[in-house]
């Protein structure tokens, strides 16, 4: 994708009050002489980055006084989650190593910071990040029709319930699988990296797993194997192989494509980037981001 287009792909998810706002930051840098209102970042892609990496930034978005600036809507959740991402590159680009959870409130130290800060050293990835979790504010549910022994039958899926999404696969026309194989590594890549306990315990459940493999389209030789991996090892596999199907599938190689092809083949460190962001900023006292998923 390169910086330029993914500056340009944050310009079109802000708002007119997220530009102000970063326009503010701007003013306070060696004076830029533009408009207040921000409308100029829209057509300059890397003084939007630049601005969007600038310390400032998160103290302006959050830092001020978390009951009055993010949490209560001056700035739109996609630019929360954006500073969130950006302010973990920072954290990141200084850690020796990084904690990985083993259990319910465990964790170890994995001296493997290096790879996270690959993979977010590019802006695409950021931007990938940012736009995931700013997806899962509002989650999309209700029904379909899908045969069943030779009768239509009525179910219901959700796009918190990766069993259920799956379900989709054998009721939509073809050529709108790529987008449910995007939208399974989505809700997967988020689970595992914000409620990785609940995604362990709740979303594994022995028949869940059994389902999720054969959606997947696995090898029956292979079930086993995988059905015996710990819950996300085996939740990573199976997200990485649906971002792989979703980019495969697609009918137009695009650079946004590409990008969901980078993140399956760093699905680990994505989850635990995600990790690192929702131990340290998702979670605060009156947060309005998300909620425990119901089992």
């Amino acid at each position: 994708m390169g910086p330029e287009l993914a500056g340009r792909e944050y310009a079109g998810q802000l708002t007119d009050a997220d530009l102000r706002l970063l326009a503010s930051v701007a003013a306070g840098r060696a004076g830029t002489g533009r408009a207040a209102d921000g409308s100029w970042l829209r057509g300059d892609p890397a003084a939007l980055l630049a601005v969007l990496e600038h310390p400032g930034t998160f103290d302006a978005v959050i830092g001020q006084d978390e009951a009055a600036a993010g949490w209560t809507g001056l700035a739109s959740p996609f630019l929360v989650f954006a500073v969130f991402v950006q302010r973990a590159a920072t954290e990141l680009a200084a850690a020796g190593h990084v904690p990985e959870r083993t259990g319910p409130r465990q964790r170890v130290p994995l001296f493997d910071a290096g790879a996270l800060r690959e993979f977010l050293a590019e802006p695409e990835r950021r931007l990938f990040l940012a736009e995931l979790l700013a997806s899962f504010t509002r989650v999309a549910s209700g029904r379909y029709r899908s045969r069943v022994g030779g009768r239509l039958r009525t179910r219901r899926f959700s796009e918190l319930d990766p069993v259920r999404l799956a379900g989709l696969l054998e009721a939509v026309p073809r050529a709108e699988r790529p987008g449910v194989y995007r939208r399974l590594g989505d809700v997967t890549l988020f689970l595992t990296g914000v409620f990785p306990d609940y995604a362990a315990t709740t979303v594994l459940r022995p028949v869940n797993a059994a389902r999720l493999l054969r959606a997947a389209g696995l090898p029956a030789a292979q079930h086993e194997r995988l059905a015996d991996a710990p819950a996300i090892e085996l939740l990573e596999h199976l997200g990485a192989r649906w971002y792989r199907a979703a980019r495969d599938l697609a009918p137009v190689p695009t650079a946004r494509i590409a990008v969901v092809g980078e993140v399956a083949d760093r699905f680990r460190q994505a989850r635990r980037v995600l990790n690192h962001i929702a131990d340290r900023y998702l979670f605060p006292p009156g947060s309005p981001w998300f909620t425990q998923p119901a089992p």
